[in-house]
């Protein structure tokens, strides 16, 4: 049995079949799934889900940067309320991180919003889920600098949480990867674009540790092979642990147990 840190699977790509996809999970050798929310809309269908499988499902909650607009700290201030309650079901603050891919309307506002969450993550000691397109450079500056001041501020108070957990999706380059393990308490979170063919993640993994990654899906989006171009879900993962024991040259369980151990650390659980 092993986790898939990263699953979507509360969005409307599922409405007609999600027991079904919970199900297959569960079959696959999927132990349980993590759930990030993006933004304000999508916080009660994932936690109406979670609620419904309280045992498989567990909630993040933050602001994704594609979804950082004008209006973002109305947004930030509500989400922050939700941590107040003691308690709160999320495991993490996440997806939040930078994303100049598509628009950098506003990047500005993404940096804020990111600096805020980064600093909720080591208020209420609860790991990150960091997303990261295109924004490699300001993403690194900004963990750096906050963790930095952060240290300079607590120096005689109560110890701040620890600064922890996963860059998702990665898909860098070996010097991106190597930049991003001097974050000692973070893991790689591999999914689908492992398998692909043109994919460089396998000679950049060489210069990463098994106990620095752990496994996703990003479910319903990048879906690996044999199944790249359709709807992703959470039971495709076996192919990423598969192509991860080649690349690793060890078995398909000291994968899963391996990766399980990694989780638990981050995430404390």
């Amino acid at each position: 049995m092993f986790i898939d840190t990263h699953s979507h699977i509360y969005e409307p790509e599922f409405d007609e079949d999600r027991e079904e996809v919970i199900q297959r999970a569960k079959e696959a050798g999927i132990g349980h799934i993590f759930l990030p929310n993006i933004n304000a809309e999508s916080i009660d269908p994932m936690l109406r889900l979670c609620q419904q499988h309280p045992d498989y499902l567990s909630p993040m909650l933050g602001l994704h940067p594609e979804d950082v607009k004008g209006d973002y700290r109305n947004v930030l201030s509500g989400m922050q309320q939700q941590f107040l309650c003691a308690h709160h079901p999320f495991i993490a603050i996440g997806e939040v991180g930078l994303d100049y891919y598509w628009d950098r309307t506003f990047e500005a506002e993404q940096r804020e919003a990111f600096r805020t969450q980064v600093k909720w993550a080591l208020h209420h000691d609860l790991p990150l889920m960091i997303h990261c397109r295109a924004a490699h450079r300001d993403l690194v500056d900004i963990l750096r600098d906050v963790t930095t001041n952060q240290a300079d501020e607590q120096k005689d108070t109560m110890p701040h949480g620890l600064l922890r957990g996963v860059f998702h999706c990665f898909g860098g380059t070996k010097e991106d990867a190597e930049e991003l393990m001097q974050f000692e308490n973070f893991a790689l979170g591999i999914g689908g674009i492992l398998t692909y063919k043109k994919s460089t993640l396998p000679e950049v993994l060489q210069v990463v540790p098994l106990e620095r990654v752990v496994i996703e899906t990003d479910a319903p989006y990048l879906a690996p092979v044999p199944h790249r171009g359709k709807r992703n879900e959470p039971a495709f993962a076996q192919h990423t642990v598969e192509r991860l024991a080649d690349i690793y040259g060890v078995s398909v369980p000291y994968i899963m147990e391996q990766t399980n151990m990694n989780v638990k650390r981050i995430f404390m659980c």
